[in-house]
């Protein structure tokens, strides 16, 4: 199975609509998601010759963000949208 990769341009049209002031966070592991920070871009030419450029996150500690919020999630399709399950009438103290 090929998985289509998203090139350089790609990402820069994408970037290009976006607040240039608007911070770069990276999503990761769809089974425990969490947030990073980015901190380089680093191109590098694979053994095919081909140009790679990975975006890596930083070693401190505060690189982690913590846990992607639910909604991003949802729309990353990593997760399912989560109703809340249905309210029940109440029972009284005397069994009804």
């Amino acid at each position: 199975m090929t998985h289509k990769e998203m090139t350089v341009g790609e990402l820069i049209d994408f970037l290009s609509g976006c607040d240039r002031s608007a911070p770069v966070r990276q999503a990761m592991n769809p089974f425990f998601p969490m947030a990073h920070r980015l901190e380089q871009v680093v191109p590098f030419t694979d053994k095919e010759g081909q140009m790679v450029v990975y975006l890596a996150e930083g070693r401190d500690a505060e690189t982690q963000l913590g846990h992607l919020p639910p909604e991003v999630a949802v729309l990353l399709a990593w997760q399912s949208p989560v109703q809340p399950p249905p309210r029940r009438p109440r029972r009284r103290a005397g069994g009804n």
